[in-house]
Protein backbone atom coordinates (compact mmCIF):
# COMPACT_ATOMS: atom_id res chain seq x y z
CA UNK A 1 0.00 0.00 0.00
CA UNK A 2 1.72 3.44 -1.21
CA UNK A 3 1.20 6.15 1.70
CA UNK A 4 -0.43 8.84 1.31
CA UNK A 5 0.06 12.43 -0.16
CA UNK A 6 -1.82 16.02 -1.19
CA UNK A 7 0.27 18.74 -2.39
CA UNK A 8 -1.60 22.30 -3.01
CA UNK A 9 0.25 24.39 -5.10
CA UNK A 10 -0.54 27.26 -7.07
CA UNK A 11 0.99 31.04 -8.23
CA UNK A 12 1.90 33.33 -5.63
CA UNK A 13 -0.74 35.11 -3.60
CA UNK A 14 -3.30 32.63 -5.34
CA UNK A 15 -4.89 32.07 -1.73
CA UNK A 16 -2.84 28.42 -0.73
CA UNK A 17 -1.91 29.48 2.59
CA UNK A 18 -5.82 29.75 4.33
CA UNK A 19 -7.36 26.62 2.01
CA UNK A 20 -4.08 24.52 3.26
CA UNK A 21 -5.23 25.33 6.82
CA UNK A 22 -8.73 24.11 6.60
CA UNK A 23 -7.85 21.52 4.27
CA UNK A 24 -5.40 20.23 6.88
CA UNK A 25 -7.70 20.54 9.84
CA UNK A 26 -10.50 18.71 7.68
CA UNK A 27 -8.36 15.39 6.97
CA UNK A 28 -6.23 15.41 10.21
CA UNK A 29 -3.14 16.38 8.46
CA UNK A 30 -0.18 18.09 9.03
CA UNK A 31 1.43 20.66 6.68
CA UNK A 32 5.11 20.81 4.94
CA UNK A 33 5.78 24.05 3.64
CA UNK A 34 7.61 23.88 -0.23
CA UNK A 35 8.39 27.70 -0.07
CA UNK A 36 12.19 28.08 -0.84
CA UNK A 37 11.95 31.78 1.46
CA UNK A 38 9.60 30.66 4.77
CA UNK A 39 11.97 27.98 5.45
CA UNK A 40 13.99 31.38 7.15
CA UNK A 41 14.21 33.18 10.00
CA UNK A 42 13.70 36.69 10.35
CA UNK A 43 11.93 36.98 6.53
CA UNK A 44 8.60 37.41 7.48
CA UNK A 45 7.04 39.87 5.50
CA UNK A 46 8.68 39.54 2.36
CA UNK A 47 8.52 35.56 2.04
CA UNK A 48 4.11 35.89 2.88
CA UNK A 49 5.01 33.66 6.31
CA UNK A 50 2.05 32.08 7.79
CA UNK A 51 1.47 33.95 11.09
CA UNK A 52 1.28 31.16 14.77
CA UNK A 53 -2.14 32.34 15.08
CA UNK A 54 -3.56 31.79 11.24
CA UNK A 55 -2.33 28.16 11.72
CA UNK A 56 -5.02 27.45 13.91
CA UNK A 57 -3.55 24.75 15.37
CA UNK A 58 -2.33 22.62 12.35
CA UNK A 59 1.31 21.58 13.05
CA UNK A 60 3.46 23.17 10.18
CA UNK A 61 6.91 21.52 8.87
CA UNK A 62 10.27 23.15 6.97
CA UNK A 63 9.08 26.77 8.40
CA UNK A 64 11.78 28.96 10.46
CA UNK A 65 14.49 26.75 10.62
CA UNK A 66 17.57 28.00 9.37
CA UNK A 67 19.57 30.86 9.69
CA UNK A 68 19.53 33.36 6.47
CA UNK A 69 23.56 32.58 5.94
CA UNK A 70 22.68 29.44 5.45
CA UNK A 71 21.92 27.25 2.03
CA UNK A 72 18.73 26.25 1.29
CA UNK A 73 18.39 24.08 -2.17
CA UNK A 74 16.64 21.21 -3.77
CA UNK A 75 18.23 18.15 -1.97
CA UNK A 76 18.54 19.64 1.35
CA UNK A 77 14.66 20.26 1.09
CA UNK A 78 13.94 16.63 -0.03
CA UNK A 79 15.83 15.23 2.97
CA UNK A 80 13.88 16.94 5.37
CA UNK A 81 10.39 17.24 3.62
CA UNK A 82 10.86 13.16 3.36
CA UNK A 83 12.13 13.25 7.17
CA UNK A 84 8.96 15.07 7.98
CA UNK A 85 6.60 13.04 6.36
CA UNK A 86 7.93 9.82 8.24
CA UNK A 87 7.03 11.96 11.53
CA UNK A 88 3.54 12.85 10.20
CA UNK A 89 3.38 8.73 9.02
CA UNK A 90 4.27 7.28 12.63
CA UNK A 91 1.08 9.87 13.97
CA UNK A 92 -1.52 8.03 11.26
CA UNK A 93 -1.48 11.78 9.79
CA UNK A 94 -1.96 12.74 6.34
CA UNK A 95 1.14 14.97 5.05
CA UNK A 96 -0.02 18.05 2.88
CA UNK A 97 3.15 20.09 1.05
CA UNK A 98 1.58 23.37 0.51
CA UNK A 99 3.72 25.95 -1.37
CA UNK A 100 4.81 27.59 -4.74
CA UNK A 101 8.24 26.00 -5.35
CA UNK A 102 7.10 23.45 -8.23
CA UNK A 103 10.72 22.16 -8.26
CA UNK A 104 10.49 21.25 -4.68
CA UNK A 105 6.81 19.37 -5.51
CA UNK A 106 8.28 17.26 -8.04
CA UNK A 107 11.65 16.41 -6.59
CA UNK A 108 9.35 14.76 -3.40
CA UNK A 109 6.71 13.27 -5.63
CA UNK A 110 8.90 11.38 -7.57
CA UNK A 111 11.47 10.99 -5.14
CA UNK A 112 14.03 12.55 -8.17
CA UNK A 113 17.54 12.05 -7.83
CA UNK A 114 19.13 15.04 -8.73
CA UNK A 115 22.35 13.23 -8.81
CA UNK A 116 24.18 16.46 -7.50
CA UNK A 117 27.66 16.36 -6.65
CA UNK A 118 27.38 17.42 -2.78
CA UNK A 119 31.61 17.69 -2.81
CA UNK A 120 33.13 21.05 -3.77
CA UNK A 121 34.92 19.81 -6.91
CA UNK A 122 37.82 22.02 -8.44
CA UNK A 123 35.84 21.85 -11.35
CA UNK A 124 32.90 23.56 -9.48
CA UNK A 125 35.52 26.51 -8.05
CA UNK A 126 37.07 26.47 -11.80
CA UNK A 127 33.48 27.69 -13.50
CA UNK A 128 32.24 29.72 -10.10
CA UNK A 129 35.33 31.95 -10.55
CA UNK A 130 34.65 31.77 -14.67
CA UNK A 131 31.34 33.46 -13.57
CA UNK A 132 32.42 36.16 -11.70
CA UNK A 133 35.13 36.91 -14.14
CA UNK A 134 33.33 37.01 -17.05
CA UNK A 135 30.25 37.32 -15.98
CA UNK A 136 26.93 34.78 -15.97
CA UNK A 137 25.99 35.35 -19.38
CA UNK A 138 28.62 33.75 -20.68
CA UNK A 139 28.35 30.65 -18.54
CA UNK A 140 24.83 30.96 -19.55
CA UNK A 141 26.62 30.26 -23.15
CA UNK A 142 28.73 27.48 -22.55
CA UNK A 143 25.65 25.79 -20.85
CA UNK A 144 23.43 26.68 -24.11
CA UNK A 145 26.13 24.72 -25.95
CA UNK A 146 26.50 21.77 -23.67
CA UNK A 147 22.55 21.47 -23.10
CA UNK A 148 20.50 23.71 -24.53
CA UNK A 149 17.44 21.96 -22.79
CA UNK A 150 19.09 22.77 -19.03
CA UNK A 151 20.13 26.54 -20.62
CA UNK A 152 16.21 27.08 -21.46
CA UNK A 153 15.17 25.68 -18.39
CA UNK A 154 17.79 27.44 -16.07
CA UNK A 155 17.90 31.25 -16.02
CA UNK A 156 20.82 32.99 -16.21
CA UNK A 157 21.16 34.42 -12.65
CA UNK A 158 20.87 30.88 -11.26
CA UNK A 159 24.69 31.32 -10.97
CA UNK A 160 24.65 27.62 -8.84
CA UNK A 161 21.85 25.71 -11.02
CA UNK A 162 23.85 26.85 -14.31
CA UNK A 163 27.39 25.52 -12.67
CA UNK A 164 25.69 22.34 -11.41
CA UNK A 165 24.60 21.46 -15.03
CA UNK A 166 28.06 22.16 -16.44
CA UNK A 167 29.70 20.37 -13.71
CA UNK A 168 27.34 17.71 -14.54
CA UNK A 169 27.85 17.17 -17.92
CA UNK A 170 31.64 17.52 -17.70
CA UNK A 171 32.30 14.97 -14.91
CA UNK A 172 29.23 12.79 -16.31
CA UNK A 173 29.88 13.06 -20.13
CA UNK A 174 25.45 13.13 -20.01
CA UNK A 175 23.49 15.83 -19.88
CA UNK A 176 21.37 17.27 -16.50
CA UNK A 177 18.29 17.75 -18.21
CA UNK A 178 18.38 14.32 -19.86
CA UNK A 179 18.91 13.11 -16.46
CA UNK A 180 16.62 14.71 -14.81
CA UNK A 181 13.95 13.83 -17.98
CA UNK A 182 14.15 10.38 -17.26
CA UNK A 183 14.11 10.81 -13.34
CA UNK A 184 10.85 12.75 -13.88
CA UNK A 185 9.46 9.77 -15.74
CA UNK A 186 9.50 7.87 -12.61
CA UNK A 187 6.35 6.38 -10.65
CA UNK A 188 5.31 8.27 -8.09
CA UNK A 189 6.10 5.79 -4.66
CA UNK A 190 2.98 7.71 -2.89
CA UNK A 191 -0.79 7.71 -3.33
CA UNK A 192 -1.01 11.23 -4.18
CA UNK A 193 -3.42 14.22 -5.05
CA UNK A 194 -1.33 17.29 -6.68
CA UNK A 195 -4.07 19.71 -6.95
CA UNK A 196 -3.05 23.83 -7.95
CA UNK A 197 -5.40 26.31 -6.68
CA UNK A 198 -5.62 29.07 -9.87
CA UNK A 199 -6.94 32.01 -10.43
CA UNK A 200 -7.91 34.43 -13.76
CA UNK A 201 -4.91 36.00 -14.44
CA UNK A 202 -6.07 39.62 -14.17
CA UNK A 203 -7.78 38.92 -10.69
CA UNK A 204 -4.43 37.48 -9.92
CA UNK A 205 -2.18 40.28 -10.69
CA UNK A 206 -4.01 42.08 -8.91
CA UNK A 207 -3.75 40.63 -5.43
CA UNK A 208 -0.74 40.59 -6.31
CA UNK A 209 -0.08 43.87 -6.52
CA UNK A 210 -2.04 44.31 -3.62
CA UNK A 211 0.23 42.07 -1.42
CA UNK A 212 2.93 44.07 -1.75
CA UNK A 213 1.27 47.04 -0.66
CA UNK A 214 0.18 45.26 2.39
CA UNK A 215 3.74 44.26 2.37
CA UNK A 216 5.05 47.96 2.42
CA UNK A 217 2.32 48.50 4.99
CA UNK A 218 3.41 45.75 7.37
CA UNK A 219 7.00 47.06 7.26
CA UNK A 220 8.59 44.84 4.67
CA UNK A 221 11.45 47.69 3.97
CA UNK A 222 12.34 47.75 7.90
CA UNK A 223 12.77 43.75 7.57
CA UNK A 224 14.88 44.14 4.79
CA UNK A 225 16.93 47.08 6.56
CA UNK A 226 17.34 45.12 9.44
CA UNK A 227 18.81 41.79 7.48
CA UNK A 228 21.27 44.39 6.08
CA UNK A 229 22.21 45.18 9.45
CA UNK A 230 22.42 41.46 10.49
CA UNK A 231 25.28 41.40 7.37
CA UNK A 232 22.99 39.96 4.61
CA UNK A 233 24.01 40.35 1.30
CA UNK A 234 22.65 39.97 -2.27
CA UNK A 235 25.34 37.06 -2.65
CA UNK A 236 23.70 35.08 -0.30
CA UNK A 237 20.73 32.56 -1.37
CA UNK A 238 18.23 34.08 1.18
CA UNK A 239 18.57 37.70 -0.20
CA UNK A 240 17.70 36.38 -3.62
CA UNK A 241 14.26 35.77 -2.68
CA UNK A 242 11.45 38.71 -4.30
CA UNK A 243 11.12 41.87 -1.86
CA UNK A 244 14.72 41.43 -0.30
CA UNK A 245 16.75 41.86 -3.96
CA UNK A 246 14.61 44.74 -4.67
CA UNK A 247 14.39 46.62 -1.06
CA UNK A 248 18.22 46.35 -0.77
CA UNK A 249 19.32 47.74 -4.03
CA UNK A 250 16.67 50.77 -3.19
CA UNK A 251 18.67 50.64 0.48
CA UNK A 252 22.35 50.40 -1.04
CA UNK A 253 21.25 53.69 -3.11
CA UNK A 254 20.78 52.03 -6.60
CA UNK A 255 17.40 52.74 -7.39
CA UNK A 256 14.52 54.84 -5.36
CA UNK A 257 11.97 52.97 -3.38
CA UNK A 258 9.10 53.74 -6.07
CA UNK A 259 11.39 51.80 -9.01
CA UNK A 260 12.31 49.36 -6.51
CA UNK A 261 8.00 48.29 -5.86
CA UNK A 262 7.38 48.63 -9.50
CA UNK A 263 10.06 46.23 -10.04
CA UNK A 264 8.57 43.69 -7.76
CA UNK A 265 5.30 43.98 -8.48
CA UNK A 266 6.40 43.22 -12.30
CA UNK A 267 8.97 40.67 -11.25
CA UNK A 268 6.45 38.82 -8.83
CA UNK A 269 4.06 38.63 -11.83
CA UNK A 270 6.43 37.27 -13.84
CA UNK A 271 6.96 34.38 -11.44
CA UNK A 272 3.77 33.79 -11.05
CA UNK A 273 3.54 33.02 -14.52
CA UNK A 274 5.94 30.91 -14.51
CA UNK A 275 4.97 29.04 -11.76
CA UNK A 276 1.52 28.27 -13.81
CA UNK A 277 4.07 26.95 -17.00
CA UNK A 278 5.62 24.82 -14.94
CA UNK A 279 2.44 23.42 -13.25
CA UNK A 280 0.76 22.88 -16.82
CA UNK A 281 4.10 20.69 -17.93
CA UNK A 282 3.23 18.33 -14.86
CA UNK A 283 1.52 14.91 -14.84
CA UNK A 284 -1.13 14.24 -12.99
CA UNK A 285 -2.20 17.88 -11.95
CA UNK A 286 -5.79 18.05 -11.21
CA UNK A 287 -6.57 22.42 -11.26
CA UNK A 288 -8.95 23.89 -9.20
CA UNK A 289 -9.54 27.62 -10.87
CA UNK A 290 -11.51 29.85 -8.23
CA UNK A 291 -13.79 30.91 -10.58
CA UNK A 292 -15.49 28.34 -11.09
CA UNK A 293 -16.26 28.04 -7.28
CA UNK A 294 -17.47 31.59 -7.11
CA UNK A 295 -14.21 32.15 -4.55
CA UNK A 296 -15.53 30.43 -2.52
CA UNK A 297 -13.56 28.43 -0.33
CA UNK A 298 -15.68 25.68 1.19
CA UNK A 299 -17.17 24.61 -2.01
CA UNK A 300 -13.19 24.15 -3.72
CA UNK A 301 -12.66 22.42 0.07
CA UNK A 302 -15.41 19.96 -0.81
CA UNK A 303 -14.21 19.16 -4.03
CA UNK A 304 -10.96 19.02 -2.70
CA UNK A 305 -12.07 15.89 -0.31
CA UNK A 306 -14.64 14.59 -3.03
CA UNK A 307 -11.26 13.69 -5.10
CA UNK A 308 -9.62 12.33 -1.52
CA UNK A 309 -12.06 9.96 -1.19
CA UNK A 310 -12.15 8.68 -4.70
CA UNK A 311 -8.22 8.03 -4.58
CA UNK A 312 -8.88 6.43 -1.80
CA UNK A 313 -6.34 8.70 0.47
CA UNK A 314 -9.14 9.73 2.94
Amino acid sequence: MKKPLVILTGPTAAGKTKLSVALAKAVDGEIISADSMQVYRHMDIGSAKIRPEEMQGVPHHLIDILDPKEEFNIVRFQALAKEAMEQIYGRNRIPIVAGGTGFYIQALLYDIDFAENQEHTELRSSLEALAREKGTEELHRMLEKADPKAAEEIHANNVKRVVRALEYYRLTGERISEHNKAQRQKESPYNAAYFVLNDDREHLYRRIDARVDDMLKEGLLEEVKLLKAMGLNRGMVSMQGLGYKELLSHLEGEISISEAVRILKRDTRHFAKRQLTWFRRERDVIWLNQSDFHYRQEQILDRILEILKEKSIL
